[in-house]
């Protein structure tokens, strides 16, 4: 394996900004005046949040909101996963917006079978939600690079430890 180099594919974000995002969100929210009196719950868990709001309108409003304030801090809007409108108690919606992180099984060995079709000289394993690609040439896994981005996937990809 002397000379070989390597880099691994993921699909991750950066919690810390998706947090930002969120709480410029709650402050616009606050200040503007089409929201004055109306309830707007955004809470965040581990891997998902909740939106509480008064109406359909309202939570419309608010995704875009998200998706704006997420766009300006490098957040790929692949990662939320967005539910359907729930009527909650006290004629309330509530909806939950799932936040995609690491590379489903299905989509790895999608992944992994277009790197073996097309990249003969490159070698690629899935290490939990991870794929390790490695090759020996940098142009090869350049080219690998390449042609993963081109893909229209569900999910964001980024590309870590390029050794």
């Amino acid at each position: 394996m002397a000379g070989d180099v390597s880099f691994d594919v993921v699909s991750e974000f950066d919690e810390q900004e998706l947090r930002n995002a969120l709480d410029q969100v709650r402050r616009e929210v606050a200040q503007r005046y089409d929201f004055k009196g109306v309830t707007v719950e955004l809470e965040q868990a581990k891997a998902e949040l909740t939106l509480l709001t008064d109406d359909e309108f309202r939570a419309k409003a608010v995704r875009d909101l998200i998706e704006t304030k997420a766009l300006r801090r490098n957040l790929s809007l692949k990662i939320f996963d967005w539910g359907k409108l729930e009527p909650s108690g006290g004629n309330k919606v509530r909806q939950k917006i799932g936040l995609r992180r690491g590379l489903p099984d299905e989509l790895a060995r999608k992944l992994q079978k277009t790197i073996r079709d097309e990249f003969p000289k490159v070698k690629s394993q899935v290490q939990g939600d991870a794929i390790r690609v490695a090759g020996k040439s940098k142009d090869e896994l350049q080219k690998v690079i390449v042609r993963l981005r081109a893909m229209d996937l569900e999910v964001p990809l980024q590309f870590e430890n390029y050794r």
